[in-house]
């Protein structure tokens, strides 16, 4: 198949044009119910069963910013007091013994990532402080993937040589635009020439995968603009680049209220302004991975979808599909075996339920054996834009036609319009249907057709 084709069809997206999962699990977060400390433990204990070790990746949640970004709904804390990071490590060292405390053996790691919030809010000294206490509970493979999300405002030369020297390899630098009038609308004003001198210094320091973070939609924005800050992006060539969807819902994320609804690009400018992107990233060598992504085709991310090997979890697309996550820090969501698990999602509660000894877990699920079918349908649309009915009948014991008859007479519609093809060995999402590939993964979604939810999924495109 060929990956890079994609087919920008205005019509049709405008036809399609609703709301849906983003599908970085599935079930998706929204259907997580009650789970326990317990309940986890004896997840742990049970995907440690028998000789087959599960190679790991871990997620880090670093809450803590030191100004608001007024587009921003991620699950933060706005402080100058880096005095409360040094107490948040100290948790996080106590919810890592715990964890480790359930594992026979000292886990090997192939993925690590920091997020947050601002991960480089630490200081260079709770930095290695922190990843001394990872190395010192799990072992980290050499030829791993350890990321951090960097805020290049906030860091100097010497931390990014710094984390180098402490393992990390990929960094995912956060831009959103590049234009000044778009960024003091967002109060995040940050030029041009300090991003590329962070970029510089990291590929110096040995870093081999860059990604920046922009966004679309942003108040004052014209594809004129965007179009300037791509063509400055392009200039610094990273491996990676995620183009996002700026979802402005201030009846829920309160900094969002700061933005003036009128300085919003309407629907129309804002599908120009896609539309214009994606032409203008293919044109310089970039690949359509899915969703908001794009690659460079030697990138791993491009190297793991030609092979099958692309996975989607709630870090986005990533590269090793076969990784348990283990999760820490405040409203952090891991994966292990056939199970999700979330913690608490305020920073007292999570203290609390550390200070009681007990893991801060507060909701999760336990995929049975028609979520784990799904969950492998999904993926495949999501990550590789068709699925092969042989496999998953191998794999889950099931006539593929059978079990899915019901969603194969709701795609009937979808194929009509061009989204699929659809034939006796596999369903295919076309290029015109690669933007919609959610609208195709909602089929096989059952509980959107039998369990409601209170959560506002985002607009398709």
């Amino acid at each position: 198949m060929n990956q890079q084709l994609i087919e920008f069809d205005r019509a049709l997206i405008r036809r399609h044009d609703g709301k849906g999962p983003r599908y970085t699990s599935y079930p998706t977060a929204d259907r997580f119910g009650e789970m326990t400390a317990d309940d986890y433990l004896e997840r742990l204990v049970q995907q440690q069963a028998g000789t087959t070790r599960h190679p790991l990746s871990l997620y880090f949640h670093i809450p803590f910013c030191d100004t608001i970004c007024y587009y921003c709904a991620c699950n933060k804390i706005i402080t100058k007091d880096r005095r409360r990071a040094e107490r948040y490590i100290d948790y996080l060292e106590r919810e890592m013994d715990l964890q480790c405390a359930a594992l026979a053996f000292r886990p090997k790691v192939r993925q690590l990532h920091f997020g947050g919030g601002t991960p480089t809010f630490l200081s260079d000294t709770q930095l290695e402080r922190l990843l001394t206490a990872i190395h010192r509970r799990f072992e980290l493979d050499p030829q791993g993937e350890f990321s951090i999300e960097i805020d290049p405002r906030k860091v100097s030369a010497e931390t990014v040589r710094l984390l180098a020297r402490l393992g990390l390899n990929r960094m995912s630098v956060g831009v959103q635009d590049f234009d000044d009038d778009v960024q003091r609308a967002v109060n995040r004003v940050q030029s041009e020439a300090e991003t590329r001198a962070l970029i510089d210094t990291a590929r110096a320091a040995g870093f081999r995968s860059i990604n920046l973070d922009l966004i679309y939609g942003l108040p004052l924005q014209t594809p004129e603009r965007v179009h300037r800050t791509l063509e400055r992006v392009i200039a610094i060539r990273p491996e990676r680049i995620a183009l996002y969807n700026y979802a402005h819902l201030p009846e829920r994320f309160m900094p969002q209220r700061r933005i003036n609804d009128a300085d919003l690009p309407s629907a129309e400018a804002k599908l120009d302004i896609l539309q214009a992107s994606i032409d203008q990233l293919l044109a310089a060598g970039y690949r359509y991975i899915g969703m908001d992504h794009f690659a460079l085709p030697d990138d791993e991310l491009a190297k793991a979808q030609d092979h099958g090997r692309l996975h989607r979890n709630f870090q986005g697309y990533s590269t090793h599909a076969d990784c348990d996550l283990m999760a820490f820090g405040v409203s952090a969501i891991g994966k292990v075996g056939p199970a999700y698990v979330q913690n608490r999602k305020t920073i007292d509660d999570y203290y609390a339920a550390l200070d009681a000894a007990t893991l801060p877990v507060e909701r999760g699920i336990t995929l049975r054996h028609d979520d784990l079918l799904r969950r492998a349908v999904i993926q495949s649309l999501m990550c590789q834009f068709e699925v092969m009915y042989q496999p998953v009948e191998i794999a889950y014991l099931i006539d593929f036609t059978d079990y899915f008859a019901e969603e194969l007479r709701s795609l009937a519609a979808l194929q009509a319009d061009g989204l699929v093809t659809i034939d006796a060995q596999r369903i295919a999402v076309t290029a015109k249907g690669r933007l919609l590939v959610r609208s195709v993964a909602m089929v096989f979604d059952r509980y959107l057709r039998t369990t409601e939810t209170a959560a506002r999924y985002s607009k398709l495109i």
